[in-house]
């Protein structure tokens, strides 16, 4: 009858509620509403059958700060759910992230795909340091999904892909690539650092792992490092015999099984017990906190990014000392299709623009700019810029450097909350200058 409270589950909270509220409620002891920094090393034990059963991962709680901490574990549970993930591992920055998942992934001997567009110290970390550890990397042009599966090899056991890829224009067809994730067995890990959660949610298209640098949009104030690693819980460990790391006993937790134990969330639980623990890259409380609290605006400020970063292309479209703008919101991107796809409410607020000047142009823009701030970083409040031939990508050869997207007339902007006016003319004006 009408006026009947309806039958069922309550409709699931919206995105804007979620970034607010996720993993967080008000301290028990306090009625604190704000989630503390609980700055702190160590935890006390209940008694020794407490402490014995925390070792073992018989139960869950707090040991030592290297491994689990209450404020970033509210920061992993509230990424795990604005993803639509099952669970989530926190790290001291997103390399750090990328290393915690590939170290449990992958064993000596083992090899991966990446994107090669990719961030150049992305490029670098896999390309020359996890080469010391006995992984090795082959990067392929992803805009062809068909390379990928060219590419394969028996000992590949993960495909690695920003789907907006940085330093910025290129968004890649998730879906395809997936579907070939799945046809070889192996889980797809998605860097979801550029677009956030807010703009694309790789979960929803296939993806098995998604990997951030909270650093950047979901911190989203240029005042802290961190990672994270996030999974889907649908991935299947046990399809085949290639990730012995999850199927196979765990001598350091006398034989457990990870899969069989943890299942949909035993890949980060490996994370955090083997991998966190024996290498110690953990994301500080203090870190957590401020991430935590851009993250309760992370929807607020994505939609004034765009909506910026959109003025700024169009303006640098049409400007005579400008050569070319790749941003996969402009119309006439060949990217902009996908941004369509994948993320219907903006392609981002990083972008990239080749000056006709080449090179010379490219540092003499970065020297003059005054409202922008020159530095080696994305997702501030305040808008960025750098040349990334002669810093973050000035490690590759030419030819790295021309596939990454990072030539030496390349500029990469990274476009603030700033009144969109003021930050055109203070690019104009070094443009014309």
């Amino acid at each position: 009858m009408a006026g009947d409270n309806p039958k069922g589950p309550p409709p699931p909270f919206g995105f804007e509620t979620r970034a607010i509220h996720a993993g967080s409620r008000p301290d028990p002891v306090t009625g604190a509403r704000n989630t503390p920094i609980y700055q702190t090393t160590s935890y006390v034990f209940e008694d020794a059958e407490h402490a014995a059963d925390l070792f073992n991962l018989q139960t869950f709680g707090f040991i030592y700060s290297r491994l689990t901490n209450p404020t970033v574990s509210v920061l992993e549970e509230r990424l795990a759910n604005l993803e639509g993930g099952r669970a989530a591992v926190c790290a001291g920055s997103g390399h750090a992230a990328q290393f915690l998942t590939f170290f449990t992934l992958l064993e000596p001997g083992d090899e991966f795909i990446a994107s090669r567009n990719l961030y150049g110290g992305s490029i670098t970390q896999f390309g020359l340091s996890f080469k010391k550890l006995g992984w090795t990397c082959h990067f392929v042009d992803m805009t062809d999904p068909e390379n990928i599966r060219a590419a394969l090899t028996p000992k590949c056991k993960a495909i690695f892909l920003e789907i907006l890829a940085n330093p910025g224009g290129i968004v890649l067809d998730v879906e395809p690539i997936a579907a070939i994730a799945r046809e070889a067995g192996i889980p797809l890990i998605v860097d979801n650092t550029m677009a956030t959660p807010y703009l694309c949610r790789p979960f929803e298209w296939g993806a098995d792992i998604v990997v951030h640098s909270t650093t950047k949009f979901l911190s989203g104030h240029g005042t802290s490092v961190g990672g994270a690693v996030i999974e889907s819980g649908k991935f299947d460990w046990a399809q085949n015999d290639r990730f012995p790391t999850m199927t196979q006993p765990e001598p350091a937790y006398h034989g457990l099984t990870f899969f069989e134990t943890f299942g949909d969330f035993g890949f980060t639980t490996k994370a955090r017990a083997v991998a966190l623990r024996d290498f110690g890259p953990s994301l500080s409380p203090t870190n957590a906190f401020y991430t935590i609290t851009g993250i309760e605006t992370l929807h607020v400020r994505m939609e004034r990014h765009v909506e910026n970063a959109l003025k700024v292309a169009k303006f640098l479209d049409g400007h005579p000392a400008v050569d070319w703008v790749s941003y996969a919101g402009l119309p006439s991107s060949p990217y902009h299709a996908l941004a369509n796809k994948y993320l219907p409410r903006g392609a981002g607020s990083v972008f990239t623009c080749g000056l006709k000047g080449g090179y010379d142009a490219g540092v003499r823009m970065v020297e003059t700019v005054e409202l922008f701030s020159h530095l080696a970083n994305i997702g501030d409040t305040r808008s960025l810029i750098i040349h990334p031939a002669s810093t973050t990508h000035r490690q590759l050869s030419p030819e790295q450097l021309r596939a990454a997207g990072a030539g030496p007339e390349v500029i990469r902007l990274s476009i603030g909350l700033e009144t969109a006016d003021d930050l055109i003319r203070d690019l104009d004006r070094a443009l014309t200058a």
